[in-house]
């Protein structure tokens, strides 16, 4: 039997801002925002992840994912590391590089985050 690795990631939480999007040259689009997960814990902690996604995925967000929206992700964790610029310590930030979004609020949840 051979050993496959695996990187996948499900998530299902509420949006944390609205997605910032951005538009390149190549005509890709790129969403990026953080969503909110509570753990079922006794005093509700809660674990943000940041998300990236993609192309018409993205585009999907930008039209339809609002502050407070509940979503799920399904993609892969990936880590961004950068040096920073006063200290020039490696800094490494986790990320989920989605490759599936899924609106999975209703029509009350949609007309709650355009408060």
């Amino acid at each position: 039997m051979s050993r496959k690795e695996i990187n996948q990631v499900t998530i299902v939480g509420r949006v944390g801002k609205d997605p910032e999007i951005k538009y390149f040259d190549s005509g890709n689009t790129l969403a990026s925002f953080s969503i909110a997960v509570n753990r079922p814990t006794k005093n509700k902690e809660t674990d943000w992840f940041d998300i990236k996604l993609w192309g018409r995925q993205a585009e999907i967000a930008g039209e339809y994912v609002r502050k407070g929206s509940l979503v799920g992700i399904l993609g892969q964790l990936d880590f961004e590391s950068w040096n920073d610029k006063t200290t020039g310590a490696l800094q490494v930030k986790p990320v989920i590089s989605a490759s599936d979004l899924k609106l999975l609020g209703g029509k009350s949840d949609n007309a709650m985050s355009m408060n």
